[in-house]
């Protein structure tokens, strides 16, 4: 026995040992009998390899075929004799692929068997069990005895990795293949070396990347049997998409009977796109069925398509409460990536469904609570940045009144300004005729407006769409005047097109029905063709700012800053209702003994021109107040500003066409934020004229029957105050009250039983104050009515594992709550429970659900609830 020192040492180990034994054999200064070679040192590392040498023919067999590290931090020991070693206190060795820790590790030669295994310490603890690691395959045990060269192993009470679950075995053979045999087993989705639950079995084969089969198998939670036996097990295995059915969820409803919901089948189609189908069955009759398909191509687009098709049934047939719908759902989402056409995009984002369909079929409480649903198809791309086009499809819904907007298609055509006055090498000063600018654009749609129970989509539909094109080519040009002046002039000419006119005549026959008799009608005829409407208007505008400064000396106020913005400005519209233009006609009623003045488009999808001459001085005067304080924050600037009014607008005009009433209401708005949470906004309008007493305007002011300028029609203050809360506007009060060190242990120790305060809670509230006060003559007071609702959400981690979240509001006009939720989450670790309660108004219900956090055992879960239909 001898020592040596090095901390490196090279050596043929992993050779032939019978060639180094042969060697020491042969040497005549040690001749006597060497059993072992002890290394010792706190840390000891070697690194083996084949390496070349001259007497080649000496070389064992047993020589391996790529080079070894190995490493202990108490000692290695070399039985050369019996050509073995021993590694003691966390050993560690390092081959091909292959990757071995353990505090002991005996490797013997002769059957190429490596041993590994945990010891005790001091305490009688068993320390350093053995972790086994293979092309990223770990294995943790008590004991394992692995064959190098045939790759077999046999390894004691041990937990590995398999996908997403985890394989405890007390006895597993590992095979050559990388297959596994297991014997008095179980699997788990929890990462824990005592899992929570498990599935117990006596006998199990891995497949890697592909399956795990069992043998009969039973379900066990927290180390307590269910009766819940399955005759075997299988689990798939494989990392990517894999298809396979969806388990449905099953219950009983009060109105619906007993039922299936979210069953279906999905399909991993390729890297690229997968697709499911889901359904839903009610034994009353009531069943639907859910498909989406979702797709990406990386770099280029990526969207989703979802659909729902329902019937809904309600109760028992031939009942008071019988209720029978069928409801559809149409969602698309398509998003192009900006990089993969830089000149143009193709986007779509659809969501149509009936009025029922959230009703009947929420899949959340936003969608529940949604009444509105709009989509857009749309397509835009450019030539040479010089022309612009848009081709869109438009839908827009609402479930309540059940209206439905459809615009198919819909493509627009825009050019940039032309300067056509403009020298292309200027000299001197630019002239006012070069700032005159000539644009163009086109807009041609087709669409409807119509309910949802009359999408028929046949040719009587088809039928009322109203279509037609509008060309504008608006002129025009600014100049300064008088050097603080902006002087703009615009000339719009407005052209349409459409494809049919309507024609009225009254038609003076009885006509007789069940429940009136009619003296007389009005008849509508169309007449098909291409009809073109000009138009055209002339505008003109003179605004500038004005400033004004107060300086303070003394206290916090630096100073107060107003800017005023005057504007005022003209416009002119001749009268196309004249005959010469042909756009208006008239009809004489004889039941109502008047004429009747009607244009040929009144249904024109872009209008008619207006009839009547019109001309209108329209002056407006905007205000801002700022006021410039001390900081205490900014360490840049002493100062900072603070909007005190945001907006203050007053606004009148004069109508030059009109023969009495000329002079409009004044009208006052404003707006501002307090503290930046308080939103204020105000309005009114004031009358200049009397109103007689059936409550209509005259043509006479108020000035000279009341001595007053103006009277007050109508006043509104609307006030918003948005909150939001957390832990972290209160992180200084609780750093001074952190608790003993005796206190904080204890906390640490047991961390579920006591509230965590990073990111803790959050509270937010939304009041809104709704003041109006309306004159009305025939009572001759003013009504006021106040409306006020608070809405307020919020949410507390009562530990690190429980969350308890809120959502509610309240209308103090109606004395009623709003859409109400409680949630409680509680994390299990490898499972999850939740309950959510809806306690008031229409989906007033509640859930309860305890599950497997693993989408592999997504379906392992118990389910109660009582939904808002069955109440």
């Amino acid at each position: 026995m001898f020592n040596i020192k090095s901390h490196k040492i090279l050596l043929l180990l992993f050779m032939s040992l019978s060639f180094l034994q042969g060697m020491a054999q042969n040497n005549n200064r040690e001749k006597q009998n060497i059993n072992s070679l002890a290394i010792s040192s706190n840390t000891q590392v070697m690194n083996d390899s084949i390496a070349n040498d001259t007497i080649s023919n000496n070389i064992s067999k047993d020589a391996l075929k790529a080079k070894v590290e190995y490493q202990a931090t108490d000692s290695i020991s070399f039985d050369i004799q019996n050509r073995k070693i021993f590694l003691y206190s966390k050993g560690e060795i390092n081959y091909e692929k292959i990757n071995l820790t353990a505090d002991r590790i005996d490797i013997s030669f002769p059957n190429n068997l490596i041993k590994a295994f945990g010891t005790k310490d001091s305490t009688n603890k068993l320390i350093g069990n053995p972790i086994f690691t293979e092309s990223g395959k770990e294995f943790k045990a008590k004991k394992i005895d692995y064959n190098y060269e045939t790759k077999k192993g046999r390894i004691k009470n041990v937990m590995t990795q398999e996908g997403e679950g985890y394989m405890h075995g007390s006895i597993i053979k590992k095979l050559p293949d990388n297959s596994i045999n297991v014997r008095k087993g179980s699997y788990t989705t929890c990462n824990l070396e005592h899992p929570h639950f498990e599935l117990r079995y006596t006998k199990a084969k891995v497949i890697p990347n592909d399956k795990i089969v069992t043998g009969p198998a039973y379900l066990v939670i927290e180390d307590v049997p269910i009766p819940l036996f399955l005759p075997f097990g299988f689990f798939p295995n494989k990392r990517g998409q894999q298809s396979g059915i969806l388990i449905p969820s099953y219950g009983e409803s009060n109105n619906r009977g007993f039922f299936f919901e979210n069953g279906g089948y999905y399909i991993g189609i390729s890297e690229h796109a997968d697709f499911e189908i889901r359904g839903d069955i009610y034994t009353r009759g009531s069943w639907a069925l859910k498909p989406k398909f979702n797709y990406k191509k990386r770099y280029k687009y990526s969207g989703n398509f979802s659909g729902g098709y329902a019937v809904n049934i309600i109760g028992e047939k031939d009942a008071s409460d019988y209720e029978k719908s069928t409801d559809f759902s149409i969602k698309w989402s398509h998003r192009q990536d900006p990089k993969a056409r830089p000149n143009s995009q193709f986007n779509a984002n659809v969501n149509i469904v009936t009025s029922n369909y959230n009703k009947n079929n929420p899949v959340s409480a936003q969608s529940y609570l949604s009444n509105t649903f709009s989509s857009s198809i749309s397509y835009q791309t450019n030539f040479n940045n010089k022309i612009f086009l848009t081709a869109s499809a438009n839908h827009s819904q609402n479930t309540l009144n059940k209206t439905v907007n459809i615009t198919l298609p819909q493509i627009s055509v825009s050019a940039n300004r032309m300067y056509p006055f403009k020298r292309k090498h200027r000299t001197g000063k630019q002239k006012w005729y070069e700032n005159i600018t000539v644009g163009y654009s086109m807009d041609t749609k087709n669409s409807i407006s119509t309910y949802d129970t009359l999408l028929t989509f046949d040719k009587e539909m088809f039928d009322r769409f109203k279509n037609g094109m509008k060309h504008s080519i608006p002129i025009n040009s600014s100049i300064k005047v008088l050097k603080y002046f902006n002087l703009s002039n615009t000339i719009n000419f407005t052209e349409r097109w459409y494809s049919r006119s309507i024609s009225n005549q009254f038609i003076d026959e009885i006509i007789y029905s069940d429940n009136d008799t009619l003296q007389g009608y009005v008849q509508s005829d169309t007449t098909n063709g291409f009809y073109a409407l000009h138009e055209y208007s002339f505008s003109s505008s003179l605004n500038t700012r004005i400033y004004g400064m107060v300086n303070f000396k003394k206290g916090p106020v630096k100073a107060l800053r107003h800017v005023m913005s005057p504007s005022l400005s003209f416009s002119y519209h001749p009268d196309f209702g004249k005959e010469e233009w042909g756009y208006y006609d008239s009809y004489y009623n004889k039941n109502t003994e008047r004429d009747v003045f009607y244009s040929y488009y009144n249904d024109g999808i872009y209008g008619k021109p207006a009839s009547g001459k019109s001309g209108s001085i329209n002056f407006s005067l905007g205000n801002n107040l700022e006021m410039k304080v001390k900081s205490k924050s900014d360490t840049t600037s002493n100062y900072k500003k603070i909007k005190l009014i945001e907006s203050l607008s007053f606004r009148m005009s004069y109508n030059l066409a009109a023969d009495s009433l000329n002079l409009s209401r004044l009208s006052v708005s404003g707006r501002t934020k307090l503290f930046k949470k308080l939103n204020i906004t105000y309005s009114s309008s004031y009358d200049p004229y009397v109103i007689n007493d059936n409550g209509v305007r005259i043509n006479q002011f108020l000035w000279k029957t009341k001595g007053k300028l103006l009277r007050r029609d109508n006043t509104s203050w609307n006030f918003g105050l948005n909150l939001a809360f957390s832990d972290k506007d209160y992180d200084k009060l609780f750093e001074s009250d952190k608790g003993t060190e005796a206190e904080l242990q204890q906390i640490n120790d047991n961390p579920d039983d006591y509230i965590n305060w990073d990111n803790a809670w959050r509270v937010s509230l939304d009041y809104t104050l709704r003041y109006t006060n309306n004159y009305e003559k025939m009572m001759d007071k003013y009504n006021r009515d106040v409306i006020q609702t608070l809405g307020f959400s919020g949410s507390i981690n009562v530990t690190e594992k429980w969350k308890v979240a809120l959502r509610s509001g309240y209308d103090f006009k109606n004395k009623d709550f709003s859409y109400t939720s409680v949630n409680i989450d509680r994390n299990l670790h490898c499972w999850s429970m939740h309950f959510n309660w809806i306690p008031l108004g229409y989906r007033k219900s509640w859930n309860f659900t305890i599950q497997a956090n693993s989408s592999l055992l997504q379906d392992l879960k118990l389910e109660k609830k009582k939904d808002f239909r069955d109440y």
